[in-house]
C-alpha cells in the first residue's frame, strides 16, 4: 500500500528527482547505493556529511542507506531530524510514516502524513498513503469489535470489503520489480522544488487473507499499494510514560523551532484553539511573533526542570523554567504550556509566563 523503494520488503519511499547540480559524491553513493553497495555508498556518503553536514540530499539518502540494511530505527531518527531542520519537505515526513506502518505504529504514520499535506497539499503520495493508513486503522478496529461480537454482520460486511479490497491489490501486483531510474534523493537545495518525476513503480504483496463476500457489493478497485506487514494483535493504548514523554518531546521541539527561527515551524505548534494574549486576533498575534522570532539575529531557548501534569487522555500541561537568549535581551521565567492532542498530535491550546 505505501509507496516504498528496495527490495521486496523495503519500507521506505523512493523520490525521484532530477540531480543535476548535486555534488558528484552524492551522486556516486547514490549509484553505489541503486547496485546494492550499501557499505561504500554510506562510507561515501558520512565522508560528505564531515564537512557539509547540514545538506538536506546527502542525510536524505543516508535515511535509504541505514533502512536497507536493516536499521529502521536509524532511519527514523534521520528522517525526523530533517523534518526539524527542513520543516517545508514533505518527503521526510511521508518516509516516516512508511517506517511508522512497518512497525504498525499506524497513529504515528498518520500525524507524519498528515504533515506532509500540509507542507505541500498537492502531495499526491502522501494523500494516497493517508488513505491506505486510513483503511488499515478501521481493518483493526472491525477486527476488534468482531473479537467483541462475532455474531455482528454489519461489522463482518465491512470487514470482508476492506480485506477484498486490499486481496484485489495484491492478485493485480507484478513481480516485484523497483525502477530507480537515475535519481533517489530529496531536493537539490533547501527550499526544495516540487518533485519532476513520479515515484518508482513497487511491489505489492497481501495485507490480509481474503474473506468470502458478495462480489456485487464489492466496490470498484482503488489505486493502492500494499501496507508492511499488520500487527499480530490490536496495539496497546499509550501509557502514562510514554504520554509523559510525548510531552516533554514536544515541548523540546517546541523550544527547538523558537530558537531556530524558523516561523512556520514554531507557530504549526499552536492549535486553532489557542488562546492568544491580550485578546489579539490570530493573525495579529502570529504577526507580532514572526516579529519577535526574525528580528533577532540570533536566539536560544533552553527548557528546564520540565513537570508534566496529565489532565487526561487528550490534554497535558509542562511546566518548566525557560531560559531565553537573544542578541539583545535575556531573561529567565517559569513557563506553563497546555498541550491538546489532535488525532494523535500534540498542539499548545493555552501559554502562561509566570507562577
Amino acid at each position: 500500500m505505501l509507496k516504498k523503494i528496495g527490495s521486496a520488503v523495503a519500507l521506505f519511499l523512493l523520490l525521484s528527482f532530477s540531480l543535476n547540480g548535486v555534488a558528484d559524491e552524492i551522486q556516486d553513493a547514490n549509484k553505489l547505493f541503486k547496485q546494492g553497495q550499501l557499505d561504500q555508498a554510506l562510507n561515501m556518503v558520512d565522508t560528505y556529511l564531515v564537512t557539509k553536514p547540514k545538506d538536506a540530499q546527502a542525510r536524505f539518502l543516508k535515511g535509504l542507506i541505514v533502512n536497507e540494511q536493516g536499521n529502521p530505527m536509524e532511519a527514523i531518527s534521520i528522517f525526523t531530524a530533517l523534518t526539524n531542520d527542513y520543516p517545508e519537505l514533505p518527503e521526510p515526513y511521508n518516509n516516516l510514516a512508511v517506517l511508522y506502518a512497518g512497525q504498525g505504529q499506524y497513529e504515528k504514520a498518520k500525524v507524519a502524513l498528515e504533515m506532509a499535506i500540509r507542507t505541500h497539499p498537492s502531495y499526491a503520495t502522501a494523500h494516497e498513503n493517508l488513505g491506505d493508513i486510513y483503511a488499515k486503522m478501521a481493518s483493526q478496529a472491525y477486527d476488534r469489535a468482531l473479537q467483541l461480537d462475532k455474531s455482528n454482520t454489519g461489522t463482518q460486511t465491512k470487514l470482508a470489503l476492506i480485506r477484498e479490497l486490499f486481496d484485489q491489490g495484491a492478485r493485480a501486483a507484478k513481480t516485484p520489480t523497483v525502477t530507480l531510474a537515475d535519481a533517489a534523493s530529496v531536493v537539490a537545495a533547501h527550499p526544495v522544488a516540487q518533485p519532476t518525476a513520479p515515484v518508482a513503480t513497487v511491489s505489492r504483496s497481501d495485507l490480509i487473507a481474503s474473506a468470502p463476500v458478495d462480489a456485487a457489493a464489492v466496490p470498484a478497485p482503488i489505486k493502492a499499494e500494499t501496507l508492511p506487514a499488520p500487527v499480530p494483535a490490536p496495539a496497546k493504548a499509550a501509557s502514562v510514560p510514554d504520554v509523559n514523554a510525548e510531552v516533554v518531546q514536544v515541548t523540546q521541539d517546541w523550544a527547538k523551532a523558537w530558537s531556530s527561527r524558523n516561523v512556520k515551524r514554531y507557530l504549526s505548534f499552536y492549535a486553532s484553539e489557542f488562546k492568544t494574549p491580550g485578546g489579539l486576533s490570530r493573525s495579529a498575534w502570529e504577526a507580532l511573533r514572526k516579529d519577535r522570532l526574525t528580528k533577532p539575529k540570533s536566539i536560544q531557548v533552553g527548557v528546564s526542570n520540565l513537570k508534566v501534569t496529565l489532565v487526561d487522555a487528550q490534554k497535558a500541561q509542562v511546566t518548566f523554567t525557560q531560559n531565553y537568549r537573544a542578541s539583545h535581551f535575556k531573561s529567565v521565567d517559569r513557563k506553563t504550556l497546555v498541550w491538546i492532542s489532535h488525532d494523535g498530535r500534540w498542539q499548545i491550546a493555552e501559554e502562561r509566563t509566570g507562577n
